[in-house]
């Protein structure tokens, strides 16, 4: 018990430490201070789904444009999520109010789309499609005002407000479609503290929209591209008819509001978009369960293995004991190289180098140094990190290729190097020949595809052969028992001994360590959600290492009790038993939580999770492989072998 109450005071005091991580935010850009008057400029980051999953540029429709359109330069991670930020005609001016404006530059004359822009313009909004607006590196949100199920006294005096990433294109009623051609855009300011001489400063600290639908008839324009919004009672909604010619007026108003926000805390709207409390209530109890059971399964091991190894080690009752049992009896053959050494050592190579970047990025970001505010830099770090992390992951695996025997060092280094990255690339090259396909702005370019395969061969294959060079010059790894000769017989195994039923019985503990955490990040990646709880990722992670690890031990230590020592692949399958999980909740969530219909959509969702899965493998199944090595060296050291 005393045991287990050390071990719940260092959770709460992980916790604590957590709370004041993620609480703290480092910037990813520096202020902008702007006097009454200056433009601030809102861009157009792109169009998502999350029923399509294809993302598109702000002008693939057609919408009012300036007279000149210039792209942003993006980083890596910008381009692969499929963001064009582009400069778009709305002139917002810093604390100046706009009524009404017509946005195209020709006043009183309506825009004229024709029938395949309605047709497209319909197909959006039956695709459900938002809007991504920037205005000074703040995305823009709606608000949703709601009740919550409070007393009736309560429920008039307060509404729930949540935000909603982006706005809509548009919405239907019936049979018909409705375009949102009119934006409310409310920008909050903070006003900066400055001497009395000088002029006040304002900083942007929230970029709101109300969308409308407005009928043209309804917008009164004049000659100086003013306008005038009709009551809000009276209005009918601009109707988009697919089958024919549709005029439109395209329109903006602009609200300032003082706010007591500072710049440093502009990002908390959009961030706690979701109820943290479930959050807390879950990680606090996967962490109980888990250090609970982690506890349990160490105490029997640990004294399982004591017996053991005492009973093998008394020397006086060697006659008693002349018909051995248990592990001690594969001592002979428990070192003996497995079959297709260079592939096992390629694979854990592969999961030493995703082991180190993803201990390395969840670390960076839990000290907000990757924040939402920082666009693409996640993504790009992990790249970068995962070609440069190639020089542990091909030390580690020469290394084991060494102790397995191996000879050819270079066929190996080279198999390191390509095995993993190349199924990730052929995967994400033919779901990207997709994506070409329906000209969507989330299809990687060819200039970026050239430059991540140079990085590839440039600088992650170099260093994978160095690392493997210098790994297979090493020392190999010490073996405590000699390996005989010849291999003994494997007596038949009970039916709970197969690498099926080992996977499923492995994978359970894992993952229910992480799998509230599971559906956060898959909110993120697939309903366009803002991920930044990475304080409580990373206890997660420390709580996947530790669940790994003893489960991968346990099932080693059963399975040599059974006097089979082909342990080598069988532990690396079954510790990465939780990937087997994480593909069936992959199922589960798309049927439950998407609404996703058509065959790309559901190609690339699938195409992904795969590429997640086989990552999660590698990653769970490497930790659990070198946790079980470590194990049997242990314990084969402790026993005296005649």
């Amino acid at each position: 018990f005393s045991f287990l109450q050390e071990r719940l005071r260092y959770i709460l005091v992980l916790l604590l430490l957590l709370h004041s991580t993620v609480s703290f935010y480092v910037p990813g850009v520096a202020p902008i201070n702007f006097h009454r008057n200056d433009p601030v400029e809102i861009k157009a980051v792109k169009l998502t789904s999350s029923r399509t999953q294809l993302p598109y540029e702000y002008y693939s429709l057609p919408f009012c444009q300036p007279s000149k359109i210039t792209y942003k330069a993006e980083n890596l991670g910008e381009v692969l999520r499929g963001d064009r930020i582009v400069n778009t005609p709305f002139q917002v001016s810093m604390n100046m109010e706009k009524k009404c404006e017509v946005l195209c530059n020709v006043p009183n004359k309506p825009v004229t789309l024709t029938v395949e822009q309605s047709k497209l313009i319909a197909e959006r909004i039956r695709e459900d499609y938002y809007v991504h607006l920037i205005a000074d590196n703040l995305p823009v949100a709606t608000r949703l005002e709601f009740y919550s199920n409070r007393e009736e006294e309560e429920k008039k005096k307060e509404k729930d407000v949540q935000f909603e990433h982006g706005y809509r294109l548009g919405f239907m009623d019936g049979n018909k479609f409705y375009l949102h051609n009119h934006l409310s855009f409310i920008l909050y300011y903070h006003r900066e503290d400055v001497e009395e001489s000088q002029e006040h400063t304002y900083r942007v600290v929230r970029f709101e929209v109300v969308p409308q639908s407005i009928k043209l008839e309804d917008l009164k324009a004049d000659e100086k591209s003013m306008c005038t919004l009709p009551e809000a009672t009276g209005s009918a909604p601009q109707e988009i008819d697919p089958t024919k010619e549709n005029q439109l007026l395209f329109t903006y108003s602009v609200h300032w509001e003082e706010s007591d926000i500072k710049w440093a805390s502009r990002w908390d709207t959009y961030l706690t978009m979701s109820d943290v409390q479930i959050h807390w209530f879950s990680i606090i109890n996967s962490v109980v369960v888990v250090f609970f059971l982690s506890g349990i399964l160490s105490m029997i091991i640990i004294r399982t293995l004591r017996k053991d190894i005492a009973n093998y080690n008394k020397e006086d009752d060697i006659e008693d004991t002349m018909e051995e049992s248990g592990w001690k009896l594969v001592h002979g053959d428990v070192f003996r190289p497995p079959q297709y050494p260079m592939i096992l050592s390629s694979l854990l190579g592969s999961g030493i180098q995703l082991f180190c970047m993803i201990r390395i990025v969840i670390f960076v970001a839990m000290l907000g140094m990757l924040s939402p505010s920082s666009r693409g830099a996640l993504m790009t770090t992990a790249c970068f990190l995962f070609m440069f992390m190639g020089v542990f992951g091909g030390f580690f695996a020469g290394r084991l290729y060494r102790t397995l025997k191996g000879h050819r060092w270079k066929k190996g280094a080279f198999c390191t190097a390509t095995l993993y990255p190349g199924v990730v690339f052929g995967i994400c090259f033919v779901l990207n020949c997709f994506i070409w396909g329906k000209h969507s702005s989330g299809a990687v370019p060819f200039p970026t595809m050239v430059a991540l395969l140079c990085m590839w061969f440039g600088i992650s294959l170099p260093l994978v052969y160095l690392g493997y060079y210098f790994g297979f010059r090493k020392q190999p790894y010490d073996n405590p028992v000699r390996t005989n000769q010849i291999p003994r017989q494997i007596p038949e195994q009970r039916w709970y001994m197969n690498k099926f039923v080992g996977i499923l019985m492995a994978g359970i503990l894992p993952f229910g360590a992480m799998f509230i955490e599971l559906f956060f990040i898959f909110s993120a990646i697939w309903e366009n959600q803002f991920y930044y709880l990475f304080g409580f990722l990373f206890l997660v992670f420390i709580i996947l290492v530790v669940s790994c690890s003893q489960i991968s031990i346990v099932m080693v230590y059963f399975q040599l009790c059974a006097e089979d020592y082909r342990w080598w692949w069988r532990t690396f399958l079954v510790s990465g038993g939780s990937a087997f999980y994480v593909l069936i909740y992959a199922v589960f969530y798309f049927v439950n939580k998407l609404d996703i219909v058509e065959f790309i959509p559901s190609l690339l969702y699938f195409g992904y999770t795969a590429l997640m899965v086989l990552s999660f493998w590698l990653l769970t199944g490497t930790i659990g492989f070198y946790a079980a090595y470590m194990f049997v060296r242990k314990i084969y050291a402790a026993v005296k072998i005649d």
